[in-house]
């Protein structure tokens, strides 16, 4: 069939195969969105299926909101899925599905650089929390895990105190899973490490996940913070101190504050858990120097 003529109920149950295919509660949720976006775009006028020319639509749509193109492709992905949802449960012509797989995506122009904080306003922010409070610890805890160690906000989620331990004399977080299951081990610096051992003291746990949830009765809850919970902390905490930042943009941070002190790039690389050098450089905004390369270093004399 050549157009998505399913109940509504059919349509959520298409939706949540969608959902259910994805690992990542992260992915989940954006897809939801995305497909509640496009559904409801799809059916408050005519669109004459659901085929390659109504997805082009959808997209044309996107860009004239100005969408950036991270969000348009995103969107986009979600409705290729959709369709190949329908069309192995019979409900879409698979040569259809196929069309509306290759509906390209926005193109990206340059890299994002992102945003990072100075040397001072990380101090600024680490300070920022109410340290004689619960919250307060255990939001100092969360900033010294994303900007002492780099992390990424669902690793900083996920992390467990038997996670962190000694190795050669210092205190290191082991056997870390990152994107694309990629496993490392990442240094922690004295001063993170004793923010997780100052919150874990006041809330009287040495077990499990690090963060976890507090309720608005101040009483710690046994579920561990989400991805979404440590975004609306961090974003709510840098607000405060007149900076828009992300908790990716303290991972850059992190990377960038260690290169001027002089760390080495392959090591910052290796703490990231970045498979490629190429992308630690872009976040560090590095360039190859043709005037003073590494060959002028040598200090050979051969003529």
């Amino acid at each position: 069939m050549s157009d998505l003529t399913v109940p509504h109920n059919g349509l959520e149950s298409l939706k949540a195969l969608v959902l259910d295919s994805l690992s990542s509660s992260h992915s989940r949720r954006a897809y939801g969105t995305a497909l509640d976006e496009f559904l409801t775009w799809y059916s408050v006028a005519p669109r004459g299926g659901f085929n390659k020319a109504a997805v082009q639509g959808w997209r044309m749509d996107l860009e004239q909101r100005g969408l950036a193109a991270s969000s348009i492709n995103i969107r986009l992905a979600a409705v290729r899925k959709l369709a190949g949802e329908a069309a192995d449960n019979a409900l879409l012509d698979p040569a259809i599905a196929a069309g509306i797989a290759r509906v390209r995506g926005a193109a990206r122009h340059g890299v994002r650089a992102g945003n990072w904080l100075t040397k001072a306003q990380a101090e600024d922010l680490l300070r920022s929390p109410d340290s004689s409070t619960l919250k307060g610890k255990r939001d100092r805890a969360l900033l010294a895990l994303l900007l002492g160690c780099g992390l990424r906000r669902n690793e900083a989620a996920l992390l467990k105190f038997e996670d962190i331990q000694q190795r050669e004399g210092r205190w290191i977080i082991v056997d870390l899973v990152g994107k694309h299951g990629r496993v490392r081990s990442v240094p922690m610096p004295a001063w993170a490490k004793a923010a997780v051992d100052d919150w874990g003291r006041a809330a009287g746990i040495s077990t499990g996940r690090i963060l976890r949830a507090i309720n608005k009765g101040r009483r710690i809850l046994r579920e561990g913070m989400t991805p979404q919970s440590v975004f609306a902390v961090v974003t709510s905490l840098t607000s405060k101190l007149g900076v828009r930042v992300a908790p990716h943009d303290l991972r850059r941070t992190f990377a960038k504050l260690a290169h001027k002190g002089s760390a080495r790039l392959e090591q910052i690389q290796l703490s990231l858990g970045h498979a490629s050098i190429v992308t630690t450089e872009r976040y560090l905004g590095v360039r190859q120097d043709l005037h003073d390369a590494p060959c002028d270093r040598l200090g050979l004399t051969v003529y």
